[in-house]
């Protein structure tokens, strides 16, 4: 996940740049986050789903850019769901939507592949940022979520099964380089886990932006996750 602010390619006013799916099983919070992002900013919401089985339909037909998923929905339910959008090969963003800000909710959508997790509450302007970052495949919380994680790793509980220790020197809370990481490579790492974009990274260890993007792809093989946000969990999880 690029953190770099870009120049956006030049498109037609009357061209939607991101278009959206909403999956939430009340229609009243369907309809207020369309009033929320519909037409804002380039966002055009294409479809509504109310439960996980219409979603996987509705990204099928529409392919939108990105996802609103509730949690908390009958028949499955949104952990289930993002499974199942990324085994029949989705390429929407998934920003997870819920009213119950819980430590297992958030590290499970998280581990799960979505993008962002923001609670329900959410100001207006929140929502539309967190589309347009997904979009980008840029990581965006809410306070209070990113506060939790960050609380989780202090603890010693944002490890796999939620024990910090158990797999091995993961989790063992001494901020150690892991096996086969560098120094440099974990220091990038470590700013990534404290919430700093690539520029703020490259202008504190005064290096370049693109030289940032190569310590973090090799991070991301490394320790074996896809994205920013997995790699923040992973250092999180390691200790850094």
């Amino acid at each position: 996940m690029d953190a770099v602010v870009s120049k956006e390619p030049m498109m037609d006013a009357n061209t939607p740049q991101v278009r959206v799916l909403l999956v939430d099983d009340e229609a009243l919070m369907r309809s207020g986050l369309r009033l929320m992002i519909d037409g804002a900013r380039s966002i055009e919401v294409v479809g509504e789903a109310s439960d996980g089985d219409e979603a996987l339909v509705r990204d099928r037909e529409l392919k939108p850019d990105v996802i609103l998923l509730d949690i908390r929905m009958p028949r499955r339910d949104g952990l289930a769901t993002l499974q199942a959008l990324r085994d029949q090969g989705s390429r929407a963003r998934v920003v997870m939507l819920t009213a119950f800000d819980t430590d297992d909710f958030l590290l499970q959508a998280l581990r799960g592949g979505a993008v962002s997790f923001l609670l329900k509450d959410s100001p207006p302007e929140e929502v539309v940022d967190a589309v347009l970052d997904a979009a980008r495949d840029r990581a965006r919380f809410s306070p209070d979520a990113l506060g939790r994680l960050v609380r989780l790793a202090a603890d010693g509980t944002a490890g796999p099964g939620g024990a910090a220790g158990s797999s091995g020197a993961a989790g063992t809370g001494s901020g150690a380089v892991p096996e086969g990481v560098t120094e440099r490579e974990w220091e990038v790492a470590r700013m990534v886990a404290q919430g700093l974009t690539n520029q703020e990274i490259g202008e504190q260890l005064y290096m370049s932006v693109a030289t940032v993007k190569t310590h973090l792809g090799r991070m991301y093989h490394k320790l074996d996750v896809t994205n920013r946000v997995q790699l923040a969990i992973r250092v999180l999880e390691l200790g850094g």
